[in-house]
């Protein structure tokens, strides 16, 4: 790939996307725990193995990242850059191929709780233009360094652009931070002088209709297990008609009982476990995760809600009025199931369009 001078103008985009293709192979092969592919990759052996060492290093800044779960993440944006996908989504902003000014500065506040999920965040204020002032989550503070770094192998003066901060930023033009309920009332106030996107809680939901096949509740497990049920596109509730018989449910799940080897998981569980026993509370359990009917929507770790419908308006006017705290849905109608996890570019969180907010910034 021809190497772009380093500047602190924002780089073209028939440079950036390429470099972004040229980084989703890189993080395939990462995902796959496959070798070197050679210098043709942008990459020497020893830059390449850095980012695999990283990976390893992952569980020891958060005990839920095993190396399974990262890789994992790593081909799932392998597969959000790809070629044709990428410009797809790119193509719905003509602006990004306009010439641009210096742009803004971006501080950025990442949450941690599933692998590489700020780089999204990341990625858009570098494709927009503007400089990112970025705090990574303190259970994830090398990942994103790492592969920008190799991005700044793809296009110099990635770097200028992007910086990763301990501690405060400066002044910045516009905030994207992410966390908690809590946290979010905390950012509303704080920031309240400049633009923001804040984000808080969310869970999702699967939505059951009787008619689904072994292989798609098979599937629901890949909603509900991933990266532990840690994120907020991972299923913690399922809808599920009057005559459903749940055992087809805890049959289809059983694949992932792994799941309770992990000490941390286990913990969780064990605990819910023992809580409901001593109140007396009705569950259903098969050894790995509890099912429970409430009409709560978020669950706890190791634990999954139902809640019995009789028809579709029903179903509809849950989820309208859960609207708020749903990140997305998965069933017949809506996501296919196992795909929660992964997201394409164009799936922006909590239903707003990052890139239209970083391009509306001027």
């Amino acid at each position: 790939m021809t190497k772009a001078t380093k500047s602190s103008v924002p780089v073209a985009l028939d440079v950036m996307v390429p470099a972004l293709v040229q980084l989703g192979r890189a993080m395939a092969v990462w995902g796959a725990e496959g070798s070197w592919p050679g210098h043709s990759s942008g990459m020497t052996e020893a830059e390449f193995g850095a980012v695999n060492d990283a990976i390893r290093r992952a569980a020891g800044h958060n005990g839920w990242a095993t190396e399974e779960n990262v890789r994992h993440a790593f081909a799932n944006w392998a597969r959000a850059l790809e070629k044709d996908a990428l410009m797809a989504w790119v193509a719905a902003f003509p602006e990004l191929s306009a010439t641009r000014s210096t742009g803004r500065t971006v501080g950025l506040v990442l949450a941690g709780n599933i692998p590489l999920v700020g780089l999204h965040d990341v990625l858009c204020v570098w494709l927009a233009g503007h400089k990112a002032m970025v705090k990574v989550s303190a259970q994830e503070p090398e990942l994103l360094p790492v592969l920008f770094g190799m991005l700044d192998r793809f296009v110099p003066g990635t770097l200028d652009r992007i910086t990763f901060v301990k501690g405060k930023w400066g002044p910045v033009d516009a905030v994207i931070a992410t966390g908690s309920n809590n946290t979010a009332r905390y950012f509303e106030h704080y920031f309240k002088e400049v633009p923001r996107i804040i984000r808080k809680s969310r869970v999702s939901v699967a939505v059951l209709d009787g008619s689904e096949t072994p292989d798609e509740l098979g599937r629901l497990g890949e909603d509900v297990f991933r990266y532990f049920g840690l994120g907020c596109r991972n299923v913690a509730k399922v809808l599920v008609p009057e005559d459903l018989d749940l055992d087809r449910v805890f049959e289809a799940l059983y694949p992932w009982s792994a799941v309770a080897h992990h000490a941390k998981y286990a913990n969780n569980y064990e605990y819910t476990r023992a809580l409901w026993l001593l109140d007396g509370v009705d569950f259903l359990d098969n050894g790995f995760i509890l099912l429970k009917e409430d009409e709560a929507l978020p669950s706890p770790m190791g634990t999954l809600f139902y809640e019995r419908y009789t028809d579709g308006a029903q179903v509809e006017r849950f989820l309208a009025e859960h609207a708020d705290a749903i990140q997305c849905v998965v069933g017949h109608g809506y996501l296919p199931f196992g795909a929660s996890q992964a997201p394409a570019m164009g799936d922006h969180a909590d239903g707003v369009d990052t890139m239209r907010f970083l391009l509306d910034l001027g």
